[in-house]
């Protein structure tokens, strides 16, 4: 399965059972043979599949190396990155040359992120091993680092040049991690897909596992090429995360997975929605129940007071107002703009 993504920088994205390990000819397409190709990967990734990766890359004339770094939120931060610089430049990477991003999302997120901004911008390939990764954030061009204040506050727009998805990387996805995935495929049922969400109700995800991945990369694929810089629609992608990003920095980026606080965050906000009348009675209810069947999280005791704080930096908040993303009904979403007042009104009302 193949997409065509159009953006400023137009790029493809494969999905194929065992596309990791022809990667390097898939790049040929886009590279020249004998250039440098920098692979950047997570502790738990590169003992998985970087020896694979870079056989691949070496047959296909590049030269590979690796650079690896400590799995987890706790590492998506500057002093990380400003060590895959110091690596770069020791490798003597050129603008010519490449990096891949091995991994899940804080992997693609960071590799992005130092592909945007080392020497001003390099191509990178993204290669992405988790479930969260291959739905969401390797596609779109997002690339960022947190920061204590929050996450994801610095960062930039860098289109990769090529996104490869191998499912059968997800074989050896952890239980957890896969749930972990699902809160953001339930995502994209309940901003856009109504047939996507019934079918995860129906349940065999595993079973029908490449056609769920190119529904969900294509939904994002149509947004993207339609907001690639996150000024209007493209802010529909963050249902959920208002709440969700609020709850990770609440526990430090430590108890609750990105997906798991993304689910609770999306019972919130369809909460809040039901609340004041702009969504549809019983929509709370629903995600709930298929958040439940994967074994998600619904909800969570941090004090609603902490979370309403935390949400005066979501990139989605200006000075005086902050823009929600609300459903009218499952498979509808829209983008509300709000006074913080109106929105602390709401939510307390809604949720204390």
């Amino acid at each position: 399965m193949e997409l065509l993504v159009n953006t400023s920088s137009p790029y493809k994205i494969l999905i194929e059972h065992g596309c990791l390990s022809h990667a390097g000819k898939l790049c040929r397409s886009l590279f020249a043979a004998g250039r440098r190709a920098a692979v950047i990967a997570d502790s738990n990734t590169a003992p998985l599949y970087a020896a694979a990766l870079q056989k691949s890359l070496s047959e296909a004339g590049f030269l590979p190396s690796l650079y690896t770094f400590p799995a987890g939120e706790g590492s998506k931060q500057l002093s990380t990155v400003a060590g895959m610089y110091a690596f770069l430049a020791g490798q003597g990477l050129t603008r010519t040359d490449f990096i891949v991003a091995l991994g899940g999302g804080v992997a693609g997120d960071m590799a992005g992120f130092a592909a945007a901004t080392y020497l001003r911008g390099v191509p990178f390939v993204q290669v992405p091993t988790s479930l969260l990764a291959q739905v969401d954030s390797s596609v779109g061009g997002k690339t960022a680092v947190d920061l204590p204040q929050g996450k994801n506050l610095v960062g930039a727009f860098h289109q990769p040049a090529l996104v490869l998805i191998d499912p059968d990387t997800l074989t050896s996805l952890p239980s957890a991690y896969f749930a972990d995935g699902l809160g953001e495929v339930i995502k994209y049922g309940c901003i856009r897909s109504r047939s996507l969400f019934e079918k995860l109700l129906s349940g065999g995800v595993r079973a029908d596992l490449p056609s769920v991945l190119y529904e969900c990369v294509d939904i994002k694929r149509q947004i993207v090429e339609h907001d690639e810089f996150d000024t209007g629609e493209r802010m529909l992608l963050n249902f959920g995360h208002t709440f969700g990003h609020a709850l990770e920095k609440f526990y430090h980026f430590e108890k609750l997975s990105h997906g798991f606080a993304v689910g609770i965050g999306m019972v919130l906000m369809a909460r809040l929605g039901e609340a004041a009348g702009l969504t549809q009675a019983g929509t709370a209810k629903q995600i709930e129940g298929l958040l439940q069947k994967y074994g998600l999280p619904v909800r969570d005791p941090a004090p609603l007071e902490a979370l309403l704080k935390a949400t005066t930096l979501d990139k989605k908040s200006t000075s005086s107002t902050i823009r929600i993303v609300l459903l009218e009904k499952i498979g509808v979403s829209f983008v509300k703009e709000l006074s913080h007042d109106e929105f602390y009104r709401l939510a307390e009302k809604a949720l204390a």
